[in-house]
């Protein structure tokens, strides 16, 4: 919990913060669409990022944190398969290959919190 709030809060305010110059970086044309879209994912980001960190000392494999953990792993899984397919369609830059694998680390991770680790003890 604590790894995936520090990667989407940092993530969140660079996009909230500085959307033209992400752009730039990634060599998309920026528009005012693009630039208020790449805003809204940070604002989604840095939520995520307080959601995970409000939520860090909780049970998160339990029935209680479930929606936590199956959001996180929704949002990763998700994410995981349209960067790939992205970079199988049109190959990428190395920025777009290192987000891909941080995406797919916490998938697995957040999977394995949602289909393994269910929180019980087993006596």
């Amino acid at each position: 919990m604590n790894g995936s709030s520090l990667v989407l809060g940092l993530a969140g305010l660079v996009l909230l913060f500085a959307p033209h110059e992400v752009l730039a970086a990634l060599g998309v044309p920026d528009t005012q669409v693009v630039s208020v879209l790449v805003q809204l994912v940070g604002a989604l980001y840095a939520a995520f990022a307080v959601m995970n960190w409000t939520a860090k000392d909780s049970l998160i494999g339990g029935v209680y944190g479930r929606p936590i953990s199956l959001g996180n792993f929704a949002h990763f899984f998700v994410g995981t398969l349209v960067l790939a397919r992205a970079q199988i369609e049109q190959g990428g830059q190395l920025v777009m290959v290192a987000v891909l694998a941080g995406y797919a680390v916490f998938a697995l991770l957040f999977g394995w919190l949602v289909f393994v680790a269910t929180g019980l003890r087993k006596d």
